[in-house]
């Protein structure tokens, strides 16, 4: 019996293959997605190792010293130089200093100031033009910063020097930052081994790279070194020096897959409840020819085998698929990349390793195999009787008890709503947790009561298709309206992608819209004077003063021993700070003798007086001075610091109606005699955080896409079947008059309204979600309707979104609608 029962399975397999095929093409989308971003997430950290491995360079052992932020001590270079065996020895020095611009203010950066080794080969840096600098008044910028000054190589560039004055400079060469770790992320200043303390401040020892005659054994060589320069430092091979570069590289690429998965198995489960309604609706239009297997001896477990291994067949056939095609993808992507993202050296590959596809495979044979058991459960559960007596395609029950489901269905809108009131509104810490918990619990419930919201919404969005599209756009409504479940099913995939991808673009686009007053309302000034030296000159306070378009607030610090412990103490007048600013109106009430501090004690002592701390504004010393944990009033500083506090910094606000551009043109020109000094705008953060947010946004709306284009396969493969139990119903609307045009017509709006109403189901809900989450985090600063309102680009996001799944609903139709014409009214209406 077994091997019959084999080969029937196989049979009817084959047989209804033809149906399956794009079912099995939302697997094969899903599986290659996964592969896709696996080998994405891979490619990321290769290129973070390589960049890395990159800062390393060719030394054959290199010193660096313990702890991130430590430098080497005086004479390790000629120390290790002294180490039998080693022959060359080059001290890597960095520091920081200013590139002038134009307009003779530094640019807003502070550069990295990096040192030339004298010996080419132990150079790590690279060049990318040019050539490199060989003695004073000589330097190499990174491309960026010498676009921005307006220099190339040959001409002349002005930086500022460490006595605080300036220097013009000969460019003699352009680095290479795109595989640097060390030198992207900022600007740079390369500048000869022996010049790095002219131009730079701060400056500290980071590395020995050491060169070890021919035939040494580096591990012994880098042994000898630790010891010659004791305690404090680490020596290693070039080996080791990499791996010890790239210990971070296992976290990132947990991070990274890790966000990554979380896309993918948004797409899986649309691709799951794609093969769930596609195997309902086969098998209801199977209940006879099953029933019929029952009648001649099958029982229900042999029924329920034959089901679940023909899931298996096409899982596997989908995952092959999906494999070859994700395979393809990756390799057509690593093309691209190293051809044409200009990564420099950095070559990545998209390829995951073998473990990725076998995994990969495996995973979309069980997802098949899952999606398939409901369906399954249900058919098996038709008695032979009532199936033999329906007419047409049955209906399958919904396994389990209906009460329970309903009990379930309850509890998780309710609960739901819960934690999406308290999340909005509470305040909390967690208030974006509580909002994402009663998300997915809402949404949930709402996917249970698809078949009964998404029908009427179908009628609602068909109204705008009876006038232009006459009786074809009524049938098209009728039709979709009397199958509310299939129509419930087809569309709730669409909704599961749409609405993720509506409140991910939402939330990110209020948090857009609201930056500014986020961070007008967190900072206490727009502008900060930012200098290396240890005050702000009197005389670029007087120049700030002489503006009137300038608020000037001085802070003042002094570095005390505050409970035993050397604090950063600040004091400001708070009148000129923003008053909507964290802790600014605590600072206004506070009195001598009081401070405003981080710890939670109800007093600290400072240079051996007594204060008592206020409490709920401990973020205000941090945003006057980025050292600063203790903030007093003037006369309580001079009090504990008589004479010892200097101006460490300057915040400047903009002045009654004097906008931003006004004000930062008037801070540029007070400071025009002093061009050690930087200014840190928050609108230059703004902007920042803002392109950030626009990539992000990029980024999630292109991964999601996959799940959205799952979702039109899905509507795809309703309208084929549908096309199939619905033959002599159109065999019979071609004999009383209606054109294969008009039939085609029919089909292409059946499709659009699916996936149209998913799509606005799911817009609505992804506005609500996304809506709250944003409330969630600008909470006390702006409204996220107003937020919303100021990011226009998330409105035009979002109706390219609805945009897309109209698309996606004729293309859907293409081949349901071909099949429709070519069908032959004879024989339609032959067709039982």
């Amino acid at each position: 019996m077994s091997s019959s029962l084999l080969t029937f399975t196989l049979k009817d397999f084959r047989a209804q293959l033809r149906r399956l095929v794009l079912t099995g093409s939302a697997v094969a989308v899903g599986v290659a997605f996964l592969v896709l971003s696996v080998g994405g997430a891979g490619a990321l950290v290769q290129s973070y190792e390589q960049s890395a491995a990159a800062d390393v360079g060719d030394a054959a052992v290199q010193v660096v010293p313990d702890g991130t932020e430590g430098s080497l001590p005086a004479g390790a270079a000629a120390a290790a130089a002294r180490v039998p065996k080693v022959t060359s020895v080059a001290e890597r020095l960095a520091g920081h200093a200013n590139v002038i611009g134009p307009s003779g203010r530094p640019l807003d950066d502070r550069a990295l100031v990096t040192s030339i080794a004298p010996d080419p080969a132990l150079r790590w840096q690279r060049l990318d033009a040019g050539r490199w600098p060989e003695g004073p008044g000589e330097v190499v910028l990174d491309r960026e910063s010498a676009e921005r000054a307006g220099a190339e190589p040959g001409r002349t560039v002005r930086v500022t020097k460490a006595d605080g004055g300036t220097a013009d400079v000969r460019l003699t060469g352009i680095l290479d930052t795109s595989a640097s770790q060390t030198l992207g992320s900022q600007p740079a200043i390369g500048v000869p081994h022996a010049q790095v303390r002219t131009y730079a401040t701060e400056v500290r020892a980071t590395h020995l790279d050491l060169s070890v005659a021919p035939g040494a054994d580096a591990l012994t060589t880098a042994r000898a070194v630790k010891k010659s320069l004791g305690g404090g430092v680490s020596a290693y091979t070039h080996a080791g020096a990499v791996d010890n570069a790239l210990r971070g590289a296992g976290t990132m690429y947990a991070i990274v897959l890790t966000a990554a998965l979380s896309f993918v198995l948004i797409a899986m489960a649309v691709a799951r409840m794609v093969v769930t309604n596609t195997f309902s609706v086969v098998l209801a239009q199977r209940a006879r020819q099953l029933a019929l297997l029952r009648c001649v001896g099958t029982d229900r477990d042999q029924l329920l085998r034959i089901i679940r291994r023909q899931g298996l067949m096409l899982g596997a056939l989908a995952s092959a698929a999906g494999l070859a095609a994700g395979a393809a993808a990756c390799a057509l992507g690593t093309a691209v990349i190293n051809g044409f993202a200009g990564l420099g050296p950095i070559e990545v590959s998209l390829l995951p390793g073998p473990w990725t596809f076998g995994l990969a495979g495996a995973f979309g044979v069980l997802l098949t195999l899952w999606a398939v058991r409901r369906p399954a459960r249900a058919a098996a559960a038709v008695r032979p009787v009532a199936a033999l007596a329906a007419s047409g395609s049955a209906k399958l029950p919904e396994p389990g008890s209906r009460a329970v489901r309903e009990t379930v269905s309850v509890l998780m809108l309710v609960s739901g709503g819960g934690f999406l009131a308290l999340g909005a509104f509470g305040g909390s810490a967690l208030s974006l947790l509580a909002v994402t918990l009663g998300a997915i619990l809402t949404f949930f419930a709402v996917l249970r009561y698809a078949q009964h919201l998404l029908p009427p919404l179908v009628g609602l969005l068909g109204l705008a298709l009876r006038r232009p599209f006459g009786t074809v756009g009524r049938l098209s409504v009728q039709q979709l309206r009397a199958n509310a479940r299939r129509t419930a099913a087809a569309s709730s995939a669409m909704l599961v992608g749409v609405t993720v991808a509506v409140s991910a673009v939402t939330a990110i686009g209020a948090a857009e819209g609201g930056l500014d007053s986020m961070l007008a309302d967190r900072m206490p000034a727009v502008f900060a004077l930012d200098t290396d030296a240890a005050r702000v000159p009197a005389d670029a306070i007087a120049a700030l003063r002489t503006e009137p378009g300038l608020t000037v607030t001085p802070v003042r610090t002094a570095t005390l021993t505050v409970d035993g412990r050397k604090t950063v103490v600040a004091a400001a007048d708070p009148a000129g700070l923003n008053p909507d600013a964290e802790g600014v109106g605590a600072a206004r009430a506070l009195k001598d003798g009081e401070a405003i501090a981080l710890t939670r004690r109800p007093a600290l002592t400072a240079s051996g007086t007594r204060l008592t701390t206020v409490s709920g504004a401990g973020a205000l010393p941090a945003s006057l001075h980025p050292e600063a944990t203790v903030y007093v009033t003037g006369a309580t500083l001079d009090r504990l610091a008589p004479g010892a506090a200097a101006v460490s910094t300057v915040l400047l606000n903009p002045a009654g109606d004097t906008g931003h551009d006004a004000a930062r043109a008037a801070v540029d020109r007070a400071l025009a005699s002093h061009p050690e000094i930087r200014i840190a705008d928050t609108g230059s953060d703004a902007d920042l955080i803002r392109s950030l947010l626009d990539r992000m946004m990029l980024v999630v709306t292109v991964l999601l896409g996959f799940s959205i284009a799952i979702a039109a396969l899905g509507v795809a493969a309703t309208l084929m079947l549908t096309v199939e139990e619905r033959t002599r119903e159109f065999g019979m609307l071609r004999a009383i008059g209606l054109a294969g045009e008009q039939l085609r017509r029919m089909l292409t709006l059946e499709s659009v309204l699916l996936a149209l109403t998913g799509a606005v189901a799911g817009t609505l809900l992804g506005l609500v979600y996304g809506t709250l989450a944003a409330r969630s985090v600008l909470t006390g600063h702006v409204s996220p309707l107003e937020a919303l309102a100021s990011s226009g680009g998330t409105a035009l996001t979002i109706l390219g979104i609805l945009a897309v799944t109209v698309l996606t609903g004729v293309a859907a139709s293409v081949l349901p609608a071909r099949r429709v014409r070519r069908m032959v009214v004879v024989d339609a209406l032959h067709t039982a």
